[in-house]
C-alpha cells in the first residue's frame, strides 16, 4: 500500500532530506587520495547527531554503519573500512537521516583527485538520468515512465542498468511502496498522486547490467567488474509536479 504524505509530512521528509545533503556536503571536504572511508563514516554520524538527527542506516537490518561507501565497481551497499582511498577512485555515498521520526535517504558519486574520461561520462550520464526520471514524476504519469525514461537514456549510452536494486517509496520507513526500478515500460505500474513521496536512485554500470553480492553479505559489486555510478534524490508530487527535497548544491557549489 502508497502511503500518501499530507504537506505537513512532506515538510519533515524534506527536513531529514536536507540534513542529509548538508552531511553529504560536509564530507566533500574530507574525499581525497588518502581518505580513509571509515572516518568518512564517523564524521558523518557526528555531523548527523550534532545537527539534530539519528544515523538512518546505522543498525537497519544490521547494517554496521552510518553511511554506506560502495567505491568503483561497488554498485551500493559497501561497508566503510580503512583501505585509503585511491587517486581515480569513484565513491558512491548513501546516507540516511531519521528526524522528527521520518526519514531522508539520498546518494552522490563523488570523484577521487583525477578519474578518466569514461568515468567520468559515466558520472555525468546517470546524474542526468536521475533529472530525467524526475521529470516523469507527475500526476497522469505511472511509475512506469520513470523507470522507462532512465533505462532509454542510460543504455542509449551502452550502459548496463542494474535490475536487483530499486529505488522505493520514503516516509516514517525508510523503504515503502511504490518501488521505482531504473528499467520498465512506459504507462505501467501505479498511477503518480499528490501527497507521493519517494527515493529515486539510478545504479548504472559502465559494463554490463549484471551484479553479484560481495562474501560480506552486504556489498553489492559488478559482475565484470567494472565502475558503476549512483545518483538518489528525495522527490514529493506537490500540486501535481515533482518537487526535489534534496539538493547537491551543499556539494556542488560548496
Amino acid at each position: 500500500m502508497i502511503i500518501y504524505k499530507n504537506s505537513e509530512e512532506i515538510e519533515h521528509v524534506r527536513e531529514s532530506a536536507l540534513l542529509v545533503s548538508k552531511t553529504l556536503g560536509e564530507l566533500k571536504k574530507y574525499i581525497f587520495p588518502g581518505a580513509i572511508p571509515l572516518d568518512l563514516d564517523k564524521i558523518a554520524e557526528t555531523y548527523i547527531r550534532d545537527h539534530g538527527g539519528e544515523p538512518g542506516f546505522l543498525g537497519m537490518y544490521g547494517f554496521p554503519n552510518s553511511l554506506c561507501i560502495s567505491i568503483n565497481e561497488q554498485v551500493v551497499h559497501g561497508i566503510p573500512n580503512n583501505t585509503p582511498l585511491q587517486n581515480g577512485d569513484i565513491i558512491s555515498i548513501d546516507c540516511g537521516v531519521l528526524k522528527n521520526n521520518y526519514y531522508g535517504d539520498h546518494a552522490y558519486t563523488f570523484t577521487v583527485g583525477e578519474v578518466e574520461k569514461k568515468v567520468k561520462k559515466l558520472l555525468e550520464v546517470t546524474k542526468e538520468s536521475l533529472y530525467r526520471g524526475i521529470e516523469k514524476l507527475k500526476v497522469g504519469n505511472r511509475i512506469g515512465d520513470i523507470s522507462s525514461e532512465i533505462q532509454q537514456y542510460t543504455e542509449s549510452h551502452g550502459y548496463g542498468v542494474v535490475r536487483e536494486l530499486v529505488g522505493h517509496g520514503l516516509g516514517k520507513n525508510l523503504h515503502e511502496e511504490p518501488d521505482i526500478p531504473n528499467f520498465g515500460t512506459e504507462n505501467t505500474g501505479p498511477k503518480i498522486e499528490n501527497g507521493l513521496v519517494v527515493a529515486i536512485e539510478p545504479m548504472i554500470n559502465l559494463g554490463g547490467k549484471d551484479v553479484e553480492q560481495a562474501s560480506d553479505g552486504w556489498t553489492i559489486i559488478t559482475k565484470d567488474r567494472q565502475p558503476s555510478a549512483h545518483f538518489e534524490h528525495n522527490i514529493a508530487v506537490i500540486d501535481g509536479k515533482p518537487n526535489i527535497l534534496s539538493t547537491f548544491d551543499f556539494i556542488e557549489k560548496g
